[in-house]
């Protein structure tokens, strides 16, 4: 637990140098943008994150703020609601990327030999 507080606490911080918004954003934005057309039920989301429903809830609503992504009316059930990804969004979550995966390389990527990556890879997705 520590190793990734640690982990994630250093890629926060190169998010935020780099001007950008938090990890979950990304994670979010990423869960919309590779999904089929875009769109997720929120409960969706929360499943595919490591989000709580009242978390997510308030994040949906800063997201949606800044243009990012907008709610759409469930046709089955006029009660539910999509979040769909904007174009703003897939943009914004492109340019974290860059920062992210330079970031995972760095903290992770160059101190673990491919064979050790795919190990610990492996022994991971026991838990799935």
């Amino acid at each position: 637990m520590r190793a990734r507080e640690r982990l994630l606490g250093a890629i926060e911080a190169e998010l935020k140098a780099a001007g950008l918004p938090p990890l979950a954003w990304y994670d979010v934005l990423w869960e919309l943008a590779r999904s089929e057309d875009g769109r997720l039920r929120p409960y969706e989301i929360e499943e595919r994150t490591l989000l709580t429903q009242y978390n997510l809830s308030r994040l949906i609503d800063r997201l949606e703020k800044e243009g990012l992504v907008r709610r759409e009316v469930f046709a089955e059930d006029g009660r539910g609601r999509w979040v769909v990804v904007t174009d703003a969004g897939r943009k914004l979550r492109e340019r974290m990327w860059i920062v992210y995966v330079g970031s995972i390389e760095t903290h992770i990527g160059c101190k673990l030999a491919d064979g050790e990556a795919k190990a610990i890879a492996g022994l991971l997705d026991r838990f799935l």
